[in-house]
């Protein structure tokens, strides 16, 4: 039986071509992706970006298929999971938007498609904790992000990992999930520091 990803959002704001790519790549040198079985990293994994973006990855290769205000990517990231791009109006605005989908499930893109716009419907601009950290993880430079070795316990080995600021010890490795809300303030974006909680759905 299929099992559907979680959908989630990985960025908040829209993303620049740097950042596009960046995000593109921001699970390399996760274990799974050495043992070639990456396709939970991906799949359900989305973000906005801006229309230029949208057009250019349009324009670098013949797509896959093309559905009124979506097309899939003909190469695929890992196994069955390509890039689908979406053209949205929501709130009356069109809006342009990356999403992984595992196409051995043909609804994944519609499902996709229904959370993008459920999500960026609300009233008021939120983020989940999940939704923090993902932002964390996908804006944090290579240099200071990682993944549980062995010097960890093995219960958390190839867990992420980013550094924080550790007061008068200077900098420490801590897992990307125990993050205090201290630090996740510290680690995003002034802009984004003062945002609301939002109620995961």
């Amino acid at each position: 039986m299929h099992t559907s990803p979680t959908i989630r959002k990985v960025f908040e704001g829209v993303a620049t071509r740097p950042e596009m790519y960046r995000m593109f790549n921001r699970h390399r040198g996760d274990p799974a992706m050495v043992e070639g079985d990456a396709a939970h990293l991906f799949a359900g994994e989305w973000f906005e970006l801006a229309e230029r973006e949208h057009d250019y990855m349009l324009e670098i290769l013949p797509p896959l298929w093309m559905r009124g205000d979506m097309f899939a990517m003909r190469e695929f990231m890992t196994a069955s999971v390509t890039s689908v791009f979406l053209s949205l109006s929501i709130d009356d605005r069109t809006r342009w938007f990356h999403g992984y989908c595992d196409l051995s499930d043909r609804a994944s893109p519609e499902r996709m498609k229904a959370a993008i716009i459920e999500r960026e419907s609300r009233p008021v601009r939120a983020m989940t904790r999940e939704e923090r950290l993902e932002h964390i993880w996908s804006s944090t430079h290579d240099d200071y992000r990682g993944y549980a070795g062995e010097r960890w316990p093995a219960a958390v080995r190839g867990c992420r990992t980013v550094l924080v600021y550790a007061g008068r010890h200077g900098t420490a490795l801590k897992l990307l999930d125990d993050l205090t809300e201290a630090e996740i303030a510290a680690k995003l974006p002034v802009q984004l520091r003062h945002l609301p909680e939002a109620v995961a759905a």
